[in-house]
C-alpha cells in the first residue's frame, strides 16, 4: 500500500511539475507576445489566444497521460502501451468505465490518476480563463479613450 502511494504520489508531482512549466512558458509567450496581442483588431486575436491555449491544455493533458501509461507499462501491470494508455486517459479524465482494472497490487494508483486528472482539468481551466483575462485587460489597458 505504501509503495502505491508513494508512486502515485510521485507521480501526481510529476505531472503537476510538468503543468507548472507549461504554465510558465504559455505565461512567457503571452508575454513576449503583448506588444502584437494589445493592437488592433482584439477580438479574433482574443480567438486565437483562446485556441492556442486549449490546444497547450490539451498537450499538457496528454503528457500527464503519458506519464502514467509509461509508468503503468513499465511496472508490468499491463502488457501493452494501448492498454495502458487507455486506463491512463480513462482515469485522468476521471471517466471511470471500469472495463480495464488495475490487479490488486496496484489498485490505488486507478484513484491516484484520478485524482490527478482532477487537479490537472482544474489547474488548466485556470489557465484559460487567466489567458484569455490577461490579454483582455491588456487590449483594454492600451485602447484609445473615445472623445
Amino acid at each position: 500500500m505504501f509503495v502505491q502511494l508513494a508512486l502515485g504520489t510521485a507521480l501526481l508531482l510529476a505531472s503537476i511539475f510538468v503543468a507548472g512549466l507549461s504554465f510558465w512558458a504559455m505565461e512567457g509567450m503571452t508575454v513576449r507576445m503583448h506588444p502584437w496581442l494589445s493592437r488592433e483588431p482584439h477580438r479574433i486575436k482574443l480567438m486565437l489566444v483562446l485556441c492556442v491555449a486549449a490546444v497547450w491544455v490539451m498537450v499538457q493533458m496528454t503528457v500527464g497521460v503519458w506519464i502514467w501509461a509509461l509508468t503503468l507499462r513499465g511496472l508490468g501491470v499491463f502488457d501493452a502501451m494501448e492498454p495502458a494508455v487507455y486506463f491512463s486517459l480513462v482515469a485522468f479524465t476521471t471517466l471511470g468505465f471500469g472495463d480495464i482494472l488495475l490487479p490488486m497490487e496496484w489498485r490505488l494508483l486507478g484513484g491516484l490518476a484520478a485524482a490527478n486528472g482532477l487537479l490537472n482539468i482544474g489547474m488548466v481551466t485556470a489557465l484559460l480563463v487567466e489567458a484569455l483575462r490577461q490579454v483582455r485587460l491588456q487590449q483594454l489597458a492600451v485602447r484609445k479613450p473615445k472623445h
